[in-house]
């Protein structure tokens, strides 16, 4: 079956920003380069190829932290060609999360993927490198620490503390063998065991875990993973760490731009007078005071930028045209294209990431049961319950005819009284006896719902099983079942379905 596709602002699930984003409204122009397009993003790269990185310093760092696990054909040649000139990247990125953790953390990469290969096709003079970069300086342990599979969450237990990308992997064998207690003997279950026990067992911190799980799901089509957490990557960011350590020299600019993006939108982060942290080794802490430049010169790596400065700093090392992000990325990159004016680096192309929902074949079933559409899954829980009772019985419910007629009646009234000065009070008048007749209805619908208690549990079921707590299945739900299921089909098959420029929700069926 065809992928299922709903403009984002129909779903419900995405902020005005998003949804004006996707619709490239004028609104949010000054604070892009341009909206993507293939079009647009040519421009891009012709505005990047005027931006110097140390291209050669790059491409030696990543074959460095990549030696450590066996690379595909694609991706060795991919990050040796990152020291020629006509190529570019476009990167995602993304906390460690345990075991890949939601399933967006897959969206992300296939759409990063996707996009590369799109370019490719249509720049053929030029190359392109999908990027991920590992979040290995985030310390918000309790954001990756866990899983939620088969309705039941399955979480580390661990008192470390820092980046967690510098975490030893000690008690994790312990998850693993819960795991292997749920997951079945079928042989999708048997690789998907072997893959996370080589990733969590045989390596020594998360970040080492985590790109030996990417690579081995996605290297083959030449992903690059990169770790920002590099001293000779982190050489190249000095000025920009002693501009904001030592003289605060963002937080004038982006607070400016910030503002001006809050006056229609939700303001996603908020800038410091310092954007940067300390690392220690089992610390992360914010930085408060101005640091000893001699330590910034020595040791760059001490230094880990917030969600703010980080993008400058991936712009600063990466010959990229394009981030690919869920909503909240996009959210907090469209306050910063002022501070990237300040340093001089082209702002990159947003790209939004795709969403998807899994349905299952007796889920339509049961939607089609309750005569709804697949978009009727995306509205409120009460809302179609109402909805299912009223089809029930339209003529025993519904006081439309009523409210009609109400209506006529005020309608007549006020012809025959419109000079009289009496409008308001005619107009007040009809309000309460519409607001009567809704009371009178809903009381109706509800004594009508005791009759269909069955259905009505279905109904709240089937929105807790595609929208657990009220959020999208993609927030919540691990990649696993559909693993279990599909293997790298699964994989496959998303690729097949994702387009990272077409703006709409997608469906897909299993």
């Amino acid at each position: 079956m065809d992928p299922f596709k709903i403009p984002y602002k129909e779903t419900n699930k995405f902020s005005d920003l998003v949804v004006d984003y996707v619709n490239k409204s004028s609104e949010l122009e000054s604070f892009i380069s341009y909206f993507p397009s293939l079009y647009n993003l040519k421009k891009q790269i012709e505005d990047k190829a005027t931006h110097q990185i140390d291209r050669e310093t790059l491409a030696s760092v990543l074959e460095n932290q990549n030696a450590i696990i066996s690379l595909s054909d694609l991706s060795k040649e991919n990050i040796s060609s990152l020291r020629h000139n006509n190529v570019f990247t476009v990167t995602t990125g993304h906390q460690l999360c345990l075991f890949m953790g939601p399933l967006y953390f897959i969206y992300k990469i296939i759409s990063v993927i996707n996009l590369t290969e799109q370019l490719k096709d249509k720049f053929p003079d030029n190359r392109f490198v999908p990027i991920f970069w590992m979040a290995t300086e985030d310390h918000d342990f309790e954001e990756i620490n866990h899983i939620n599979l088969f309705g039941k969450k399955i979480e580390w237990d661990s008192k470390q503390s820092g980046a967690v990308g510098r975490m030893s992997l000690s008690g994790i064998d312990n998850l693993l063998k819960q795991l292997e207690s749920v997951l079945g003997k079928s042989d999708n279950a048997k690789r998907l065991l072997h893959l996370f026990r080589n990733s969590y067992l045989r390596n020594k911190n998360l970040a080492a875990a985590t790109r030996y799980l990417v690579n081995e799901l996605f290297g083959k089509y030449g992903l690059v993973i990169i770790d920002g957490d590099d001293k000779e990557l982190k050489k190249q960011f000095i000025p920009i760490i002693k501009k904001d350590v030592l003289e605060s020299g963002f937080i004038d600019i982006i607070q400016k731009s910030s503002n001006n993006l809050a006056v229609s939108y939700f303001k996603q982060a908020f800038v410091r007078d310092i954007n940067f942290f300390k690392l220690f080794d089992k610390n992360r802490i914010l930085i408060t005071k101005k640091e000893d430049i001699n330590e910034i010169d020595a040791h760059p790596e001490y230094f880990s930028p917030n969600v703010l400065l980080r993008p400058l700093y991936q712009e600063s090392i990466l010959p990229n045209i394009a981030t690919v992000g869920g909503g909240s990325e996009v959210s907090y990159w469209l306050q910063l294209k002022s501070a990237f004016q300040q340093e001089s680096i082209p702002f990159p192309i947003i790209v939004l990431r795709n969403s998807v929902m899994f349905i299952s074949e007796k889920q339509k079933q049961k939607i089609r049961s309750f005569d709804f559409d697949l978009i009727d899954l995306f509205k409120d829980e009460y809302y179609l319950q109402n909805q299912f009772v009223i089809k029930q019985d339209p003529s025993a419910i519904s006081l439309s005819n009523e409210k009609t007629t109400i209506k006529m009646l005020y309608s007549g009234i006020l012809n025959k009284f419109n000079k009289s000065g009496l409008n308001d009070n005619i107009k007040a008048q009809l309000k309460k006896q519409l607001n009567v007749l809704e009371s009178l209805e809903s009381k109706l619908i509800r004594f009508e719902k005791r009759k269909y208690k069955d259905s009505i549990g279905q109904i709240r079921k089937l929105k807790q099983q595609l929208f657990p707590y009220n959020s999208l299945q993609e927030r919540y739900d691990s990649f696993i079942p559909f693993y279990l299921k599909d293997g790298d089909d699964f994989i496959e098959r998303l690729k097949q379905n994702l387009d990272p420029l077409d703006p709409n929700f997608v469906v897909l069926s299993y």
